[in-house]
């Protein structure tokens, strides 16, 4: 299943680790409700702060919460697996597997069907890695360690290629999302310390910004609002 949405568009806002304004989240307009199919209208409800979209016939609030995206980084002989977009956003760019949870799934069954579906891959969670949040798109991500149980993957319906990459020669020009380049910096940077940690960061962004920063630096400072980092037990 695709993810990504808006991310590719744009880019992280500079955290100096001072206060950081909350961004203009763009969020689609509910127009018609979803229990009765009659029109909405916005308005505060009774009792709320925020605006919400409430049906102008049977009065249900319908209200709109973050999507969550889960995926796996499968590590195999100290490569790691990636696929090739063969959908739209960022068609031809490389990712790790990964998707929007499904209802009735844990996170990390939903992680390894989506690395089943993208790459045909078999493989078994190890531990989470990271949990990063861009709130511009209302996304949480939830990134799994995690290793193949046989040797073998190809191309899903969504995916163009996939292949296993040396930590050296990922490529990071041609990374779909952003999420995915902070995971694979993060990671890197835990490989290299040999300490291997749970991380979470909030991702804040502008619209209709590049990524290029993200590509260029380390684990990029400047599209974390704050980071936490804890080893894994």
């Amino acid at each position: 299943m695709s993810s990504g949405a808006s991310e590719a568009d744009a880019h992280a806002d500079v955290a100096s680790g001072l206060a950081v304004p909350l961004p203009v989240v763009h969020k689609p307009k509910v127009s018609f409700c979803q229990a009765c199919g009659n029109p909405t209208k916005e308005v505060v409800p009774d009792g709320e702060e925020k605006v919400r979209a409430v049906c102008t016939v049977c009065g249900s609030i319908h209200y709109e919460n973050p999507k969550m995206v889960v995926g796996c980084l499968v590590e195999h002989n100290e490569k790691i697996l990636l696929c090739k977009r063969k959908i739209e956003p960022s068609y031809g760019l490389w990712t790790l597997p990964a998707g929007y949870l499904e209802i009735g799934e844990s996170a990390a069954e939903g992680a390894v069907r989506e690395t089943l579906e993208e790459a045909c891959a078999e493989v078994e969670i190890v531990s989470p890695f990271a949990q990063l949040d861009i709130p511009l798109i209302g996304q949480s991500y939830i990134i799994f360690q995690a290793r193949l149980k046989t040797p073998h993957f190809s191309p899903g319906p969504e995916s163009l290629e996939c292949a296993l990459f040396a930590l050296d020669d990922i490529p990071f020009d041609s990374l779909a999302f952003s999420s995915v380049i902070v995971a694979l910096k993060m990671y890197i940077e835990d490989k290299n310390d040999g300490n291997l940690k749970f991380h979470y960061c909030t991702i804040n962004k502008r619209k209709g910004m590049a990524n290029h920063k993200l590509k260029s630096e380390p684990v990029p400072p400047d599209v974390l609002a704050h980071q936490h980092s804890r080893k894994f037990c």
